[in-house]
């Protein structure tokens, strides 16, 4: 397919695609409606399960085969190579310092099941759903004040050892002692107790008083590490090291080679292989993640074959660097696949500990200096949207002034909403012209609203206050990041620059950008927060204040009482209904404060890789799946071997 042909295609999908977060999440609010809980609950109000959601509506029954969207037939071995950007240190991925190698937490298990990679619960065709996987089964009171988990006595790490409920308590203890901070605090102050009941059975207690979001799902998705292995050690959580306690899952590092190449193997010996859960899943051989210095070298690569699956987020890219000789034979396949998630909101964040920031003015000036049809059409190949909410074309997306029950929900919090949030619409990106990357309608509103702050231009054409300090922005980029983004950056630091403002953009090592962006060592940052279509406690950490000074999940270190407020009470929703009047109600509050200048999206998935892969005909709405539910064709492989395509 031409570069052309491409881009037109993407084009149409953007115009006639209907969203598949939109029809799933409909899917799943008259699925609420209709399912029949797929719970036992005995005469002493004890509700017994195979599974966990928490309005206890399951999609899938006790006896289920495999999850609907996996092919349980698919063949079994290959391998699949990927790559990752930059460096790593560490083979520890729950470590404070360092940076751990790419994949290094799929190896651990939790009692409820997770798709491989950090992906999420568990399975990918039905939100805020989880099924036993170390734990065969599950019991909790109506109150959901405690729970039980019933483990599976037949589980066991990869050294041989058994998986027990005093791995359970360890692990949990283990991330109240030495796991980040904002991490340990929120739980800590919700889960009071675990217990090891038996070998094979665990209890964990819950506070009283709080809301019951976030509890069951929180222990029972926390990773179990071998007790053993950590006491023999004498290892930490929270330190970097290329050893890898042994975990309990499906795949185990076979081999490392700091900063060049990382190899994870198939266990055979894996106890879970005969799991409902398992079937169709966990089908390559072995995984290898290759590492390159930057995204030019890393394509490069890919073209040559030194790895063969590569998601693509670079839109020049996918428009132009695409038409080469395996490519044009057919020997790569090149994919735009639905994404049936919401789009990850990504931006150019501030960082609202600088006092500059602490004005809303100023955030709303820098922003206007963005200018994103000029980017799209002339750096992005006109190939994205522009993002204007955090959960962007799904029903929860707030459109113009709040009505009905979301206006009643707002007026019912008081004054900590602002007036204006009752009256006026939903806050958007605002609009720029294609033709010219200075937009001076933006530009001189924008600089209307610094002197309104009282950022006045000197003689020198530099913006400073009373006090006569200059403002100033310092905007780190990794080195490792794309070409592109290094163009974006430097497009919109050219504005504030027109603007007077003292802007600069700065390319540094992948190392030490990890280390700035932890210390909040920025004005600003290009990062993301999270998507949502449910309430839960995680949003608290994300977006709340109670760990916003040190949260590394909150970069722009957000600490809004309105914020808090909608989501305590989102949290205490007894329906999905008044769930989701409240999570539309955040969407408005977290674009009302401006702590992010929104950017692009993509609402598909963007994949290239070398003919030897395959996936089902139809993916669930939540998940790519490439490590989960793709498996690889052997016959199709030693035909690319055979025509000297791939070595």
């Amino acid at each position: 397919m031409t570069a052309e042909r491409r881009r037109a295609k993407a084009r149409a999908m953007k115009r006639t695609a209907p969203r598949v977060a939109i029809l799933a999440l409909l899917g799943l609010m008259i699925a609420a409606l209709l399912a029949h809980a797929a719970l036992a609950q005995d005469d002493d109000g004890i509700i017994r399960s195979h599974g966990y959601s928490f309005y206890g509506d399951l999609s899938y029954p006790a006896d289920y085969a495999h999850f609907n969207y996996v092919n349980p037939d698919a063949p079994r071995g290959g391998e699949i190579s990927l790559y990752a950007p930059g460096t790593f240190d560490s083979m520890n991925p729950y470590s404070r310092k360092g940076r751990a190698g790419r994949y290094s937490w799929m190896v651990y298990e939790s009692l409820l099941g997770e798709m491989p990679a950090g992906g999420g619960p568990a399975p990918a065709d039905a939100y805020g759903e989880s099924y036993g996987l170390l734990a065969e089964s599950l019991e909790y009171d109506e109150g959901k004040t405690w729970v039980i988990f019933h483990m599976r006595p037949e589980a066991r790490f990869s050294d041989g050892t058994p998986v027990t409920a005093h791995d359970v308590v360890f692990s949990h203890n283990l991330f109240l002692e030495q796991g980040l901070p904002s991490y340990a605090q929120a739980v800590s102050r919700r889960v009071t107790g675990a217990e090891a009941l038996d070998d094979h059975t665990v209890k964990f207690t819950f506070a009283e008083g709080i809301s019951r979001r976030s509890l069951i799902d929180q222990v029972g998705g926390t990773p179990v590490f071998p007790r053993k292995w950590y006491e023999d050690n004498d290892a930490r959580l929270d330190e970097p090291r290329l050893e890898a306690a042994p975990g309990s899952g499906p795949y185990q590092v076979e081999s490392v080679d700091v900063n060049r190449r990382i190899t994870y193997k198939r266990n055979p010996d894996y106890w879970g292989w005969d799991l409902p859960i398992n079937q169709g899943r966990h089908n390559f051989d072995r995984i290898r993640v290759e590492y390159f210095a930057d995204d030019s070298a890393a394509f490069e690569a890919f073209k040559a074959g030194e790895y063969t699956f590569r998601s693509e987020g670079n839109s020049k890219k996918w428009a132009t660097g695409y038409d080469f000789p395996a490519a044009n034979a057919g020997d790569v396949k090149i994919e735009e696949l639905p994404d049936g998630t919401p789009p990850t909101p990504t931006g150019f964040v501030f960082n609202l500990a600088r006092d500059k920031f602490k004005d809303e003015r100023v955030r709303e000036a820098v922003a206007l200096a963005y200018n994103f049809e000029w980017t799209n059409e002339s750096l992005q190949y006109g190939l994205f949207k522009q993002r204007h909410s955090f959960v962007q074309d799904t029903p929860l997306e707030a459109m113009g002034p709040p009505e009905g029950a979301e206006l009643e929900f707002l007026k019912s919090l008081g004054d900590v909403i602002p007036p204006e949030m009752l009256t006026e619409p939903a806050v958007r990106a605002h609009e720029s012209r294609a033709s010219r990357l200075n937009d001076r309608r933006n530009l001189r509103r924008a600089m209307k609203l610094l002197d309104e702050a009282g950022w006045t231009v000197g003689d020198d054409g530099i913006r400073r206050n009373a006090e006569g300090k200059v403002l100033s922005i310092d905007f780190p980029i990794p080195s490792s990041g794309s070409a592109t983004l290094g163009a974006v950056v430097e497009s919109f630091v050219g504005n504030l620059q027109l603007m007077g403002i003292d802007a600069r953009y700065e390319k540094v090592d992948p190392s030490q950008y990890t280390l700035r962006s932890r210390d909040r060592d920025y004005d600003i940052v290009f990062d993301n927060y999270v998507a949502f279509l449910g309430t839960g406690t995680g949003l608290l950490q994300r977006y709340g204040s109670s760990e916003a000074a040190f949260s590394l999940f909150n970069p722009a270190g957000l600490a809004s009482p309105m914020v808090d407020a909608i989501i305590n009470a989102s949290l205490n929703a007894e329906t999905r209904e008044e769930e989701n009047v409240a999570l539309m109600a955040l969407d408005r509050a977290l674009r009302h404060e401006r702590f992010m200048v929104p950017v692009w999206y993509n609402d598909s998935y963007w994949v290239a890789y070398w003919d030897m892969y395959e996936h089902p005909e139809t993916l669930p709405p939540y998940a790519l799946g490439v490590l989960d539910f793709w498996w690889y064709n052997a016959d199709k492989a030693e035909a690319l071997k055979a025509s000297g395509a791939l070595r």
